[in-house]
């Protein structure tokens, strides 16, 4: 891993923060003319530091207000099982996330849908259908404290 001064971490806390924050804000704010921190940030997208820049969507505007996580257990853990499971569900638009996970159950899925009724027929219709799927545990979202809104320690 490269090493980051203080001016990256900085830069990389304040793009985290805002990642529209133009070039020259962005420069003075950690101190530096605009083309040294424009070069700083080019190196720390080349250099995977920064993966890319999204728009956080507003859920429950789009309609999407059900958030929930399900725990999978596989049946198999032979052969290409984790392979199959990972290639189908980036096939599923709804899965927010997928997580490889350790303890009883083998994957901790994040699902984004309209209602209940959407989830049930995606848990049977989609979840349950995947490779070597046997087993199923699922929590359903009553509130959101905090999400997508810390920060990496810096």
């Amino acid at each position: 891993m490269k090493k980051l001064d203080k001016i990256d971490l900085k830069i990389l806390k304040l793009l985290q923060q805002n990642a529209r924050l133009p070039m020259t804000e962005l420069a003075e704010k950690v101190g530096l003319s605009t083309t040294p921190v424009t070069e700083r940030v080019r190196r720390l997208e080349r250099d995977n530091f920064i993966t890319g820049y999204h728009a956080r969507l507003n859920p429950n505007a789009l309609g999407q207000n059900l958030l929930v996580f399900v725990e999978i257990k596989l049946r198999s853990k032979s052969g290409n099982i984790f392979e199959d499971f990972r290639r189908e569900v980036l096939r599923i638009p709804q899965i927010l996330e997928c997580h490889l996970v350790s303890g009883e159950y083998d994957y901790l899925i994040k699902v984004r849908l309209s209602d209940m009724s959407a989830y049930r027929d995606m848990l049977g219709n989609i979840l349950l259908q995947l490779p070597a799927a046997a087993e199923s545990r699922s929590y359903v979202v009553m509130e959101e404290v905090k999400e997508n809104g810390g920060f990496l320690e810096i």
